[in-house]
């Protein structure tokens, strides 16, 4: 049986949250691979909705969950969502929840500077959750972040809070704010360290050891791949790589370890924030689609902005990905129009190409280039059978399958975990 790394293909919100518990249920462990408390999973078990930043969908069902090192915590966020998990009947322990040991802390510095930059940018803003993320990946990369395991020790502590705000004030001096006191961090992160550290382990070696043992691995992806630092477009991304070859490096596995792809996308478009966006409608069309899928972020409650299907992007994520086969979701958002659009290429200075391009001023310049199908009018939300959906629904499901070069392996026609259609069983490999 293969191990699952379910992974965005748009720019996030696709529905990973739903998936991932949906497919929990057969696996033995759900690992977070990157990203933070930015992303937003919203589960709906028996009415009940459950959302998560942090942890892994799999506590909801009970399974070993596992942080990486690939994530960036925000502690005190951890144990507020632990803690909220717990009042609606969810144990959350140390014994089911491990989080990497050398995974890198998000600070209330990291938040400060975040919003900061975010509010001085004005016009030019890049739309960020103001939560931290981005400063804390660069101190990681610079080599001056505190992971978990540095509140074990002392010393080590205030040695890494030293260089960090030698920086740090650096900073803030620069932007005329008020410098930041080291000894009250450190008094944070030693009132922290006994709540946190019960959790941190070294987790490539449990995964390790579940991977001999025959377990099946889930890897939980965050975001989307066009929200990738590197792939996505740039620089309206977040802070971290969110394709598929982050699963093995934020978790600590080897790239053979990560199995079979599994790529999530709504049957239209969304985006949160800032940043290009060719099908984008502005329109009745995509105020219907906004208000029917309930199209407001988890994270920041911000509505999303709403378009046709973008056959080009999600072709482009699935290459780059190393997609095997797509979830389709929300497919029932789409009923009762007379006819559906998919976009299946771009029009730039003239000539069409068939890919997004790199540069910034180019992706602001995309028209979209649409093929038109009809639509249906009989309603599919909460069917379960192939056989059940409309003929019209069919085709659209196709037309995607042969323009992202991509099969549909299963499809979602509703919030409720068991509002899936299973085409192909992505633990089969």
């Amino acid at each position: 049986m293969a191990n699952v790394a379910v992974v965005g293909v748009q720019w996030g919100d696709e529905g990973k949250g739903k998936v991932v518990d949906w497919l929990s249920e057969r696996a033995d462990v759900v690992v977070r691979f990157q990203g933070g408390h930015n992303a937003g999973h919203t589960l709906v078990v028996d009415g009940t909705t459950y959302k998560l930043n942090l942890l892994p969908s799999g506590v909801v069902r009970g399974k070993p969950s596992v942080i990486g090192n690939g994530v960036v915590i925000d502690p005190w966020a951890l144990l507020d969502e632990i803690e909220r998990l717990r009042g609606q009947g969810v144990p959350v322990t140390p014994e089911t929840l491990k989080v990497a040991e050398n995974a890198a802390l998000i600070l209330p510095l990291h938040r400060a500077l975040d919003q900061a930059r975010e509010t001085a940018a004005g016009g030019g803003k890049i739309g960020t959750t103001g939560r931290g993320i981005g400063p804390s990946y660069e101190d990681k990369v610079a080599r001056r972040a505190v992971r978990v395991c540095d509140l074990a020790d002392d010393e080590v502590l205030s040695l890494k809070v030293g260089r960090l705000l030698d920086h740090h004030n650096a900073l803030l001096r620069g932007m005329g704010m008020a410098e930041l006191n080291g000894g009250e961090i450190l008094a944070q992160l030693r009132e922290l360290a006994p709540k946190l550290l019960p959790y941190a382990e070294t987790v490539w070696s449990l995964l390790d050891s579940y991977r001999r043992d025959g377990k099946r691995i889930l890897f939980e992806g965050a975001q989307g791949a066009m929200l990738d630092v590197d792939h996505g477009t740039y620089p309206f991304v977040t802070s971290s790589n969110t394709v598929s070859g982050q699963a093995a490096t934020g978790s600590g596995m080897g790239p053979g370890s990560v199995g079979y792809v599994l790529g999530i996308c709504k049957a239209y478009t969304t985006r949160v924030g800032s940043g290009p966006f060719p099908t984008e409608l502005h329109d009745d069309v995509g105020a219907q689609l906004g208000s029917k899928g309930k199209e407001f972020g988890t994270v920041t409650g911000r509505p999303r902005r709403c378009g046709w299907f973008d056959a080009v992007l999600v072709r482009q994520a699935v290459k780059v990905g190393g997609v095997k086969g797509i979830v389709l979701t929300k497919l029932d958002v789409m009923d009762g129009f007379e006819s559906v659009k998919i976009c299946v290429g771009y029009r730039l200075n003239g000539q069409i190409v068939r890919h997004m391009p790199a540069l910034m001023s180019a992706q602001a310049r995309l028209e979209p280039v649409y093929e038109v199908m009809e639509g249906w009018k009989d309603g599919i939300y909460g069917m379960r059978s192939w056989a059940d959906l409309p003929a019209n629904a069919v085709a659209y499901i196709r037309r995607v399958e042969e323009l992202i070069e991509a099969p549909v392996a299963l499809l979602s026609t509703g919030p409720e975990r068991n509002d899936t259609i299973v085409v192909q069983d992505p633990f089969a490999g």
